[in-house]
């Protein structure tokens, strides 16, 4: 399937980053939305949006399209997906092809602190993302799940057949809900749907919140790291190009049934063990971490890991090892932060 004109939300978001330079690299005409709100660095989601070609001092302004420098045929425009004014005015002027929503507020333990945050954004503004591609029938949405509507899944690897009740944070609720919603829209109004389970994805250009920055920083600066279940978890780390390269292939095959509903998990399909990652980061960056060994957070799951099989029959590899990863990861991570 041929796409020309795809909105990406979340643009200025770690995967979203990624999937619009690609897009873009591909000749495809890519408008970028995101709100840019403070749940990390404000200065890393610009640093991004500078890549693309778009400057700081246009992009914060708020609904005002800005043509990138770099990328002719990519628009910035900063926007909530909440508001039910602008967000249709852009789908109407617009007429995209496909959407990709990867615009969500995002981190599990902050679910905790702050749960009307995941309400609006998640909730409400996906169901406005629906909304609009029902009435401006767009051809395929793709949005981001999470590997965490799986809670706390005793069997592995963790395959898209298998239950998923009983989450264990409110992030991990508003995924569910978020595939719940798309599967009725794509039943009532025949509109293609596929949602991503995402698998702890890191890389150049990540996100701080999580563990690679986290760590890596801690390391740098002669910080004890906060190892959680006193090192007595696994995740299933996937590289952050083996990611988009997935976003690709899923929206180049919609479902094409009666409610073309379909969801994928979309992951490395090899689980690392938290202090086998800790140690490839050690020798990454040349130095030893101290450890601080804490118990179990709350929403927290002791291990995830990725059954692929259903994406790999489209075409789908994850090529990139943990040890190649780390070193890009560092590489980055090191000139960034020596700027």
């Amino acid at each position: 399937m041929e796409y020309k004109k795809i909105l990406v939300t979340g643009a200025a978001g770690f995967i979203g980053f990624y999937i619009s330079k690609l897009l873009l690299e591909k000749g495809i005409t890519v408008v970028g939305l995101d709100n840019i709100n403070d749940y990390y660095d404000v200065n890393l989601k610009y640093a991004r949006l500078q890549e693309l070609g778009v400057k700081r001092t246009e992009a914060e302004n708020w609904n005002h399209e800005v043509i990138s420098d770099s990328y002719p045929s990519f628009k910035f425009v900063r926007m909530n997906l909440e508001d039910r004014e602008a967000l249709p005015k852009i789908f109407g002027n617009e007429k995209f092809d496909a959407v990709i929503n990867l615009a969500a507020q995002a981190g599990v333990r902050y679910s905790l602190e702050n749960p009307e945050a995941y309400i609006d954004s998640n909730i409400v503004g996906f169901l406005n993302i629906l909304e609009c591609c029902r009435h401006q029938k767009v051809g395929h949405l793709v949005y981001a799940s999470s590997s965490s509507v799986y809670g706390e899944n005793g069997k592995v690897p963790f395959s898209e057949d298998d239950r998923v009740d009983y989450p264990v944070s409110l992030y991990a609720a508003t995924k569910k809900a978020n595939e719940l919603m798309a599967h009725t829209y794509s039943h009532l109004y025949q509109i293609p749907t596929t949602g991503l389970r995402f698998f702890t994805v890191y890389g150049p250009w990540g996100r701080p919140d999580m563990a690679p920055i986290l760590f890596a920083s801690a390391v740098t600066e002669g910080r004890p790291i906060k190892v959680f279940n006193n090192g007595e978890m696994s995740r299933d780390f996937t590289f952050v190009e083996d990611i988009v390269n997935g976003i690709v292939i899923s929206l180049e095959n919609p479902k094409q049934e009666k409610a073309p509903y379909q969801v994928f998990n979309i992951g490395n399909g090899s689980p690392v063990n938290l202090l086998t990652f800790i140690e490839t980061l050690e020798d990454a960056l040349g130095t030893k971490a101290k450890k601080n060994m804490l118990p179990m957070q709350p929403g927290d799951v002791p291990r995830t890991w990725a059954d692929t099989a259903h994406l790999n029959a489209l075409g789908y590899e994850s090529k990139i090892s943990i040890q190649e990863g780390v070193q890009k990861f560092v590489a980055w991570f090191v000139k960034y932060n020596s700027k």
